[in-house]
């Protein structure tokens, strides 16, 4: 009796804890359900953008290889040039791009070898591109039963293979997955009214999203392509409570599920990071070049070096964020070795200083230093910019010079022109995020992308010929996006840049350091090679106890601190050559660090 007593008492526990956890279909369940630990821990994960796109390869140095699609609809001059290789460009588009599935063959695809790099990368999740906004699918897909990778191209099934591949080396396995298509004829996006979607969402994308995580349960789904429809036209909180109660605790989603989406990790693109996000996690998604899918147009200067990726990573993680970092394999499976011996290069520097990332979070409010928070510390730097023959600048995703952040800076032009003729001139300025024109000491125009005051971005002007005009121009940027320019138009014409010998410099802050907090052990991370000793004003008292060491020595440095909370650590005691050793970040661990944990 007692032994079915507890049988019928645990059914019923388990019965009740099931229907607890379940995810209702409403934002307000699936935010209250939350976010796992895991990813937050995480910090690092792995893009992979490899399709038929990774046939040509191509977009411009600064553009998108995987949009190769759409640049054919567009009908791109370049891109019809690549494409004329492959296919007759007076066929139709969909008849033009099918024809790559002859060139990807993937003979030298080795999913085992992916993941091993991956791991050795440091890397805890990974994120497979199973279909982008080509449609074609990287699985055996039912509502694609012709267009996908099992049928041609490499005729493997590569989201199968890699899941597979990657969880046998101990990563979690994550899907990419656009919801809508260039291609498909039920909702040809960008090109049919966006209005017009419905069909296509609840006759295809919902079963084949349903499909593909019920077939891999993947416990990482970064969906994309959502910004011309609403949240409620993707069906956004029926697919995510509905994944979430498939997959389990473990799942999570990001944020691109359509306007009016409550919910997801965040995915600054190409940026410096975000900050002040709470309790909710975020991942900067980026290639180690300008692009996602394989470009061949890219130069050496489009990538980044060792020493940014590994600072560039230390930043996100120091504001509480990650780095989802992709590869772009080419059509014959081979990671291009540049992108190898980055991943490599990340994975050395974790396998010394991991425990200053994994696990870790910002300071706490207890822990602060100058000027606001212990998180960064910086120098100003400043740079002269090439002369330029107009302000029409689009820093799609960098900046006006390498050694300049690619978020937060600013650039100060002066121009002078000469009025060619007569007349009204009207003057227009257009900025991503902030811009003042100032002529002859005066303003004339104004425009805050926050606070859309467009009313001051334009003005009219009535001028002579041969008269000098003195401009003076400050632009800031804030985040994400770069765009500057100034046009003028003469009696109605079309606006074109004003054109003057335009000479520029542009500032932003160099981070020198960053802290990282894991339990009770406090962690700076040095962007330059100390020399000798390092010195840190910190506001609070570290606890008498603590012990300080460099992270790949075993060392306990000596240490003071004055009443001021400046903190001197001796670095004498480290040799060298152990020291020159060490490389890109330089990371310095106090730990028992406070005496009121």
């Amino acid at each position: 009796m007692k032994k079915t007593l507890c049988v019928f008492v645990f059914v019923l526990v388990s019965v009740f804890v099931t229907k607890a956890q379940r995810v209702e279909a409403n934002w307000n369940s699936i935010n209250q359900r939350g976010y796992p630990q895991w990813f937050s821990d995480a910090r690092l994960g792995i893009f992979v953008h490899w399709g038929l796109y990774s046939v040509p390869a191509y977009a411009s140095k600064e553009g998108y290889a995987e949009w190769f699609y759409r640049g054919l609809m567009t009908g791109d001059t370049a891109r019809r040039r690549i494409m004329s290789l492959y296919a007759d460009t007076t066929m139709p588009v969909f008849e033009q791009y099918a024809t790559l599935t002859k060139h990807w063959r993937g003979e030298l695809w080795q999913p085992g070898e992916w993941a091993r790099l991956f791991k050795e990368a440091g890397a805890k999740y990974v994120l497979l591109v199973t279909k982008h906004h080509d449609g074609y699918c990287l699985w055996d897909s039912q509502q694609q039963p012709q267009w996908n990778s099992t049928v041609s191209g490499p005729r493997r099934n590569i989201v199968a293979e890699l899941t597979d591949a990657v969880r046998k080396k101990g990563l979690r396995m994550g899907f990419y997955y656009s919801l809508p298509e260039w291609s498909n004829p039920r909702h040809i996006w960008m090109h049919d009214p966006d209005d017009d979607i419905s069909d296509y969402v609840e006759n295809y994308m919902i079963p084949q999203f349903k499909d593909l995580v019920s077939r891999y349960r993947p416990e990482v789904i970064f969906t994309d392509g959502d910004w011309q429809n609403t949240a409620e036209q993707f069906h956004a909180e029926e697919l995510i409570s509905w994944y979430y109660n498939t997959v389990g605790p473990d799942a999570i989603v990001n944020d691109r599920w359509g306007q009016g989406t409550q919910h997801g990790f965040k995915t600054p693109e190409y940026s410096a990071g975000i900050s002040g996000q709470g309790n909710r996690p975020w991942a900067e998604c980026r290639g180690i070049g300008r692009s996602f899918g394989y470009n061949r147009n890219e130069d050496i200067d489009n990538f980044v070096t060792d020493r940014q990726l590994i600072q560039h990573f230390v930043e996100l993680v120091a504001d509480g964020g990650g780095l989802t970092l992709n590869v772009g394999p080419m059509a014959d499976g081979t990671i291009p070795y540049i992108q190898q011996e980055r991943l490599r290069a990340l994975g050395r520097w974790l396998n010394i200083n991991g425990e200053a990332i994994y696990g870790s979070e910002p300071p706490d409010d207890g822990v602060r230093c100058k000027p606001v928070r212990i998180v960064k510390s910086y120098k100003r730097i400043m740079v002269t910019l090439p002369v330029s023959d107009a302000i029409d600048f689009d820093w799609v995703r960098n900046s006006p010079d390498p050694k300049i952040s690619v978020d937060n800076f600013s650039v100060f032009w002066h121009g002078e022109v000469t009025v060619p003729a007569n007349g009204n001139y009207t003057f227009r300025t257009e900025a991503d995020d902030e811009i003042v024109v100032k002529l002859d000491d005066d303003t004339l125009l104004y425009y805050n992308k926050a606070w859309a005051e467009n009313d001051r971005a334009q003005k009219t002007l009535s001028l002579k010929k041969g008269q000098r005009l003195k401009f003076d121009i400050h632009y800031c940027e804030k985040d994400l996006e770069a765009t500057a320019r100034l046009l003028w138009s003469s009696d109605n014409a079309d606006f074109t840049p004003v054109p003057a010998m335009w000479n520029g410099q542009a500032s932003s802050v160099k981070t020198e350091r960053c802290f990282t907090r894991r339990g009770n052990a406090l962690y700076i991370l040095l962007f330059y090679r100390p020399l000798g000793k390092i010195e840190e004003p910190l506001t609070y008292a570290l606890n008498p106890q603590a012990t300080v060491r460099m992270l790949g020595t075993q060392i306990n440095l000596k240490w003071k601190q004055n009443k001021s909370g400046l903190l001197t650590v001796d670095l004498s005691d480290i040799p060298v050559d152990k020291l020159n050793a060490l490389e890109h970040v330089w990371v310095l661990k106090i730990d028992n660090y406070n005496t009121h944990f």
